[in-house]
């Protein structure tokens, strides 16, 4: 039986996925999880279930220690173990993208300068420190100006300035959150970049010996003008002309051989103007949350399956482009405590509709972008064109009623990581 290392950030929305798809292939999973590394001792844990993905180095000696018989593939769940995944791999000899190339595209500053080295559209960027004097110095670029935490995910960190008061407020939060959720963030400092107008759109892609099969190009049909960033409906096929999704698909082959990508899954973000395509980011991962479920048509089985199939050597399917797809991710309104969810079932009666799940659970502490890095859940649809499913995500969302208590203190001290 082929045994898999599967690293497991106790927070993913895709552990039970990936469970899932390793027991239909009757693969052994290894599961590795970052949950508290001084506290989980104290709950009777193995050393395995208290990694500190955030600190990989050490993580490596930890997980090699309790490893026992090497697995035939090691895989990173989300953002927060890639690096760790990376590290495994190169010192047990397994296929896989190289720690410099995943630790390049984990770090917004480092793949600015790559996309400005390489010659690709990047936008006019610096790097902002951390000594208080430049938290009031106004940023050498025109407005509107995007602030960025280093290495968060999900529009967490993410701040458009159009002024030069915001500017100033924007730094001062997003070191705030930075500090929050990256060990490093004294250390790492901000990015400063001018805003890039134009539609936003995502790609689902698998490398292959460095090359590039697009799984799925998304529409992201709300704007994403600022000054946060939460992302909603995600719509596949795009409706873009089919020489700007060749440009798009070139444009990331292009990124991912520069930073050295060159196995596994890809997730890319970019806007689209009139000046071509902009990358925003490139992960080394597949798309977040729960939205690779609206694949399943057209891959004939889970975005998890596929996955674990690549890093097994294992046969992949060959994917089928029919109906239209899509998903929302359920925007969270404003700070509080969920309390639950009602009409689900007037929602699922829309035409169209395939699924709900509602992931938040009943007494969460909730905060929409830039602090907040999570959904309310996700409303699946397929249909006979993107426009019939955008139709009936829109639908289905106004049905809904969310119950959020949100008459308390709330503050960025108390808001999820």
């Amino acid at each position: 039986m082929k045994r898999v290392l599967l690293l497991l950030p106790t927070a993913s929305y895709r552990n039970e996925d990936f469970l899932a798809a390793a027991k239909k292939l009757n693969v052994d999973i290894i599961s590795a999880a970052d949950y508290c590394h001084q506290l989980a001792p104290l709950w009777g844990m193995s050393p395995i279930q208290a990694v500190p993905f955030d600190q990989p180095e050490v993580a490596l000696k930890q997980v090699l220690a309790a490893l026992g018989r090497e697995p035939d593939a090691v895989l990173a769940v989300d953002d927060a173990g890639l690096e760790l995944a990376a590290l495994l791999r190169e010192r047990l000899h397994l296929p896989g993208n190289p720690p410099a190339a995943v630790r390049l595209t984990r770090d917004k500053l480092a793949f600015r300068r790559l996309l400005q080295s390489g010659g690709l559209n990047c936008p006019d960027f610096y790097h902002l420190g951390n000594d208080a004097q430049t938290a009031t110095l106004l940023p050498p670029l025109q407005f509107p100006v995007v602030v960025k935490a280093r290495r968060l995910s999900a529009s967490r960190g993410v701040i458009r300035a159009d002024t030069p008061r915001a500017y100033i407020q924007a730094v001062q939060w997003v070191r705030g959150i930075q500090i929050k959720a990256d060990r490093d963030a004294a250390k790492l400092g901000l990015v400063v970049e001018s805003f890039i107008p134009g539609r936003e759109y995502a790609l689902e892609g698998l490398l292959q010996d460095g090359r590039l099969q697009v799984l799925a190009l998304f529409d992201k049909p709300d704007p994403l003008d600022g000054p946060y960033f939460e992302e909603t409906l995600y719509i596949t096929p795009s409706r873009l002309p089919q020489a700007k999704q060749d440009e798009i698909a070139q444009t990331v082959q292009r990124a991912c051989e520069l930073a050295g990508l060159t196995s596994g899954p890809v997730h890319a973000e970019m806007r689209v103007n009139e000046q071509g395509v902009w990358l925003l980011e490139i992960a080394a991962r597949s798309i977040g949350g729960l939205c690779g479920r609206v694949l399943r048509h057209a891959l004939g089985m889970s975005l998890e399956e596929l996955i674990l199939r690549h890093a097994l050597n294992q046969p992949l399917p060959q994917v089928q482009y029919g109906e239209a797809g899509g998903v929302m991710m359920i925007p969270i309104p404003g700070h509080g405590i969920f309390q639950g969810a009602r009409n689900l079932e007037a929602a699922l009666q829309v035409a169209g509709i395939s699924d709900i799940q509602i992931t938040a659970t009943p007494g969460q502490i909730i905060a929409p972008p830039p602090e907040g890095a999570g959904y309310l859940g996700f409303i699946f649809a397929h249909g006979i064109s993107p426009d019939t499913v955008e139709s009936s995500l829109r639908q289905a969302h106004q049905r809904l009623v969310f119950e959020i208590r949100a008459d308390i203190p709330v503050n960025q001290a108390n808001c999820p990581t």
